[in-house]
């Protein structure tokens, strides 16, 4: 199990790997779907799950070139896991907010895989 929370834990990890699940996207998309996110903090996760292999990064042209960043192959292999994790959260909230939504840019409810 602490292979596994290295390589997914924390608070981002595995919201972006779900975004990402959804499509490729260029940073500052990412960013705006995770308002509370800083760009800073955005970018060690990025490098992180990229390290481990979960997430490619992209340079689409020449420098300044955007940069897309996607799932890989080994990536996908998280979405079961990002799945469970998904619908039991949508559960605890209901259960603990009486099915209050959390916003529409940190709701997960499209389910991956």
């Amino acid at each position: 199990m602490a292979a596994a929370f290295a390589a997914v834990g924390g608070k981002w990890k595995l919201t972006l790997v779900y975004w990402l699940a959804h499509g490729e996207s260029h940073f500052a998309g990412l960013r705006r779907r995770g308002a509370p996110i800083t760009a800073k903090v955005l970018a060690e996760q990025l490098r992180e799950l990229e390290a481990d292999g979960l997430v490619e990064r992209v340079v689409t042209g020449p420098v300044p070139a955007p940069v897309i960043y996607r799932l890989t192959e080994y990536g996908t292999s998280v979405l079961p896991v990002v799945e469970s994790v998904r619908v039991w959260g949508e559960e605890h909230l209901r259960r603990s907010r009486g099915g209050v939504a959390v916003s529409e840019a940190m709701s997960c409810v499209y389910p991956v895989g």
